[in-house]
């Protein structure tokens, strides 16, 4: 269906793509895999049509022997949505936040289909039904932001199949949701492509969701494959040495290693696997259990009153509802559970950014629910948090230098700007980074970079606790290695405590000595977390786990 021949793209002379060539046949699955840069969403673009105007293209991309390069911006919308479709990574960013989501469907159907306005409702109507979103007409009047992301991505996944096309491309799907819809989409994508015979490419830093849905795989590297061919073939016995570092940077089941292997260690030959063995590890829980607690909640209480309509009787929401724990200095308790279950409302009521219902929050003894404004100032020093998404965070005009100063400032750390200075550099080298980057813009750094800015950032203050929230969710595995073996590095070097929120249990397990499992505003599970990933008590914790790809 899908012949590519010698494709190279460059861009000012830089040679992005370099001469690859691979097929996607008939009914089938490919799947993609690689790092960030390494040229996956690129060649993606370029089967759609989409690449910017100042790429430098080469090559054939040939669809049922038609030639897709030569096209102008007219032939390829008679394909794009109708021939040949996308699922994209951010559904939020691609649904249009003021029109519903039936409408957004109903244009693609507009375009390429001669339907009368009550067939397209009903094909809709029957599409997201058929992608087994709830309230399929309810959902068809609501905006994109009355919805959860899982079933925003079911509505993009509605909107791609809308024309039936012959190949969906499907470029990270699943990267933000949680493992239970992950698991969801990933089924719903091969039961549509069986039922449909479509050709799917699927894009994916993830390993293991990759080996779960591919038949066949490609494995990328600065722009060239370096293996291709059966995916079984390929996960059970790589012949690369790249393709065996991105299939061990991941956290394996059963070994807790003391620093997970990089791709940099694996290509240099470098790799230590020294395993932290459960002795090492019961004489650490022992020596930080042996203490008062760090933090303390208690029968903590978040409600909210919902949105009501004229003369109906608003409701209440209990968002977080009698949760109460303890989290000891030097430890990291793991924090997981589905979207809406409360984490981030429970780490917003930490941070008192969200004022409590009832009960207590014990910081090192102080109750600072009862705290005034100049103590509250003093006490947030002593949290920070590092966000999912660093660009968003960072400040686009100003340096990161200036981004890394502005919170010392503010807390008066050290007595002028030229001590700051100093130690934003060694906090630079420490994370990662080199001193010349001081002077540089967000823009110029990538996604694991910016990561490694906003852990700067944060620690700049000289916290006491660090909540990590979904802080490694969108990098690549490599690069989440990096990251995970950073904090891990930092929480011996300044002794920090973290309270560490992820959707991958296979991380949080890897970095957690406590976990603790939320559903409903409610704690489901508490403890050990190498106890509860063997043996889960309740339903929904081994919901949870056996949800996991487990694909390698």
């Amino acid at each position: 269906m899908v012949i590519i021949n010698d494709f190279s793209i460059s861009f000012e002379g830089i040679q992005v793509i370099d001469k690859v060539s691979f097929e996607i046949a008939s009914n089938t699955i490919l799947g993609m895999v690689g790092e960030s840069g390494s040229g996956k969403s690129l060649t993606s673009l370029a089967l759609m049509g989409l690449l910017p105007k100042n790429a430098t293209i080469y090559g054939q991309v040939l669809f049922n022997g038609e030639e897709l390069l030569t096209k102008s911006e007219k032939e390829f919308q008679r394909f794009r949505g109708n021939k040949i479709s996308m699922i994209f990574q951010e559904p939020m960013s691609c649904l249009n936040p003021t029109m519903t989501c039936g409408k957004q469907v109903l244009e693609i159907l507009q375009i390429h289909t001669t339907l009368s306005k009550k067939e397209m409702k009903n094909e809709v109507i029957s599409l997201f039904e058929k992608v087994k979103l709830p309230r399929a007409e309810q959902i068809f009047n609501a905006y994109p932001y009355e919805i959860s992301g899982g079933q925003k991505q079911r509505v993009m996944i509605a909107m791609a199949i809308a024309c039936k096309p012959q190949l969906l491309i499907a470029d990270e799907p699943t990267t933000a949701l949680d493992v239970t819809i992950q698991k969801e989409i990933i089924t719903l994508l091969k039961e549509l492509q069986k039922e449909t015979k479509m050709s799917i490419l699927f894009i994916s830093h993830d390993l293991n969701l990759v080996s779960e849905i591919a038949d066949e795989v490609i494995v990328m590297y600065k722009g060239q494959f370096v293996e291709q061919g059966e995916a079984k073939a390929i996960f059970k016995n790589p012949k690369e040495k790249y393709t065996k570092a991105l299939i061990n940077s991941k956290p394996k089941e059963g070994v807790r290693l003391k620093k997970l292997p990089t791709v940099h260690d694996f290509i240099n030959e470098t790799v230590e696997n020294i395993v932290f063995s459960e002795e090492e590890r019961k004489i650490y829980h022992e020596k930080i259990y042996n203490t008062k607690p760090f933090l303390e909640v208690k029968n903590l209480e978040k409600s909210y009153i919902s949105k009501t309509f004229l003369f109906t009787k608003p409701t209440i929401v209990k968002a977080v509802h009698n949760v109460s724990f303890s989290l000891y200095k030097g430890e990291t308790l793991g924090l997981v559970g589905e979207s809406g279950c409360g984490k981030t409302t429970l780490v917003r009521t930490i941070l008192q950014l969200e004022e409590v219902s009832s009960g207590q929050i014990f910081f090192e003894g102080k109750d600072i629910t009862q705290i005034n404004a100049k103590e509250l100032k003093k006490m947030r020093k002593e949290i920070q948090i590092i966000f999912q998404d660093p660009f968003s965070s960072l400040n686009p005009r100003k340096t990161i230098g200036e981004a890394i100063l502005e919170p010392m400032t503010v807390h008066r750390i050290f007595s002028n700007k030229k001590e700051r200075k100093a130690y934003v550099l060694e906090l630079l080298k420490n994370v990662g980074l080199a001193t010349e980057h001081f002077n540089r813009y967000p823009h110029e750094f990538s996604g694991g970079q910016r990561q490694r800015i906003g852990i700067a950032r944060a620690i700049a203050v000289q916290p006491k606790l660090l909540i990590c929230d979904e802080s490694v969710s969108a990098l690549d595995v490599s690069v989440q290695a990096q990251i995970l073996n950073l904090l891990n590095d930092l929480k011996l070097k300044y002794n920090f405590t973290y309270i560490f929120i992820s959707h991958d249990l296979s991380v949080v397990k890897y970095m957690s000595d406590q976990l603790l499992v939320m559903y409903q505003g409610k704690i489901e599970e508490i403890g050990d977390a190498d106890e509860i990933y063997k043996r889960p008590q309740k339903e929904y914790t081994q919901k949870l786990i056996n949800a996991i790809p487990k694909g390698i």
